[in-house]
Parts: structure tokens; C-alpha cells; sequence
């Protein structure tokens, strides 16, 4: 019986979904030209902003970003320069790049905030 109600438990807790989570990425383009960048969780295949849309810093300008993400997930960054997508950052624009420091875990809790800064 007691089995068989932990059992029933445990596979109503795992059939609960992950909440969202909110993290703040600042960026920051220190390069001489404008630059394009996109977030992404390459486990769920998420994109931010999404809708094929992106987000473009012009030379010098400083944005905040903030996304509803899964905590724990992998957060990555793919950048590159506006009109020029052989130069880039992160993951790239097809999100297909190795990097050592482009991604970010999704932490539980409003607020949580990461910096990438765009230098040539």
C-alpha cells in the first residue's frame, strides 16, 4: 500500500513541468561596428528573441535582455557582425560553433544575471 503511494507520488511530481525562470543577460558591443546576437538553448531548440528576429547593437551601445528560461538549462550566445556573418562570437549564427565561455546556466530565481561583452 505505502509502496504503492510513494510510487503514485513520485510519478506525479515527475509529471509536473519545469517553471520558468527569468535571467538578465547584459551585452555590451566594444566593436568598432554593429553587431547581431541571438541566445539559444540548444536542448529544448529555443531561441531568443525568436521568430527570426534578432538583437542588433550598434558600435558602442549597451543593451539588457531578460528571458524566461527552464532553471538548469544551457544558455548560449551566438554574435556576429551586422551584414557579415563570417566574423563571429559564441556559438555563431547557426549555433553550430564550440565555445569555452559562451554559455550560461539558467538559475532558479528571478534576477539572475550574466554579462557578454563583444570585442573583436
Amino acid at each position: 500500500m505505502i509502496r504503492g503511494l510513494l510510487l503514485a507520488l513520485a510519478i506525479l511530481v515527475a509529471a509536473v513541468p519545469a517553471r520558468a525562470d527569468e535571467m538578465t543577460f547584459f551585452i555590451m558591443n566594444r566593436a568598432p561596428y554593429g553587431v547581431v546576437i541571438e541566445l539559444s538553448d540548444a536542448a529544448s531548440g529555443k531561441v531568443w528573441p525568436g521568430g527570426d528576429r534578432i538583437y542588433l547593437l550598434e558600435k558602442g551601445e549597451k543593451k539588457s535582455v531578460a528571458i524566461d528560461c527552464t532553471g538548469g538549462a544551457r544558455i548560449c550566445y551566438g554574435a556576429w557582425r551586422n551584414g557579415d556573418d563570417r566574423t563571429v562570437w559564441g556559438v555563431g549564427p547557426d549555433r553550430d560553433l564550440e565555445c569555452s565561455d559562451c554559455c550560461h546556466i539558467c538559475a532558479h530565481g528571478p534576477g539572475k544575471g550574466e554579462t557578454i561583452e563583444i570585442e573583436p
